[in-house]
């Protein structure tokens, strides 16, 4: 890579699906085990970008100054997949990850909470996604989704 101040977690590939998705398309930054091939063959664009050397805090950490969020317009800006009721049950703490996305997605959105999406809506909503970057992240509910914005 030739370019200056972009890090080099970043693919071309990656830079361009960055670039082409306009306000209001919905990106997936996928752990290790999101179902990512299934998941594209059923959107529109079928997008899939496989990043196995990287994880979610480390991906979105290098594209969060390049990819302005939809904090005004949306009533979606950033989200994770919810704990399941069994492993609320349980007691499960919450996952480690999420303060990691919350940390980055706070320096430039003080005010924006991250939503909790149920297991299965969440897959949902990943249907209708613009890409999904399947990273390499093996940390329990790993998976963040964020909503492009406007630059202005």
């Amino acid at each position: 890579m030739m370019l200056q101040k972009i890090s080099k977690v970043l693919t071309g590939d990656m830079l361009k699906v960055l670039c082409d998705m306009g306000h209001g398309d919905m990106l997936i930054l996928a752990d290790a085990n999101f179902p990512g091939e299934s998941i594209a063959k059923t959107t529109s664009i079928g997008n899939l970008i496989r990043c196995p050397g990287a994880d979610v805090a480390t991906l979105y950490e290098a594209i969060h100054e390049l990819f302005p969020l939809d904090a005004e317009y949306s009533g979606r800006t950033a989200a994770v997949m919810d704990l399941t009721d069994s492993d609320k049950a349980k007691g499960s703490p919450e996952p480690e990850a999420w303060g990691d996305y919350e940390a980055i997605l706070h320096k430039d959105y003080p005010d924006v909470e991250m939503e909790k999406i149920e297991r299965f809506a969440f897959y949902e909503q990943a249907k209708h996604a613009y890409c999904v970057i399947q990273t390499g992240e093996e940390r329990k509910y790993g998976n963040l989704m964020l909503v492009k914005g406007c630059v202005l």
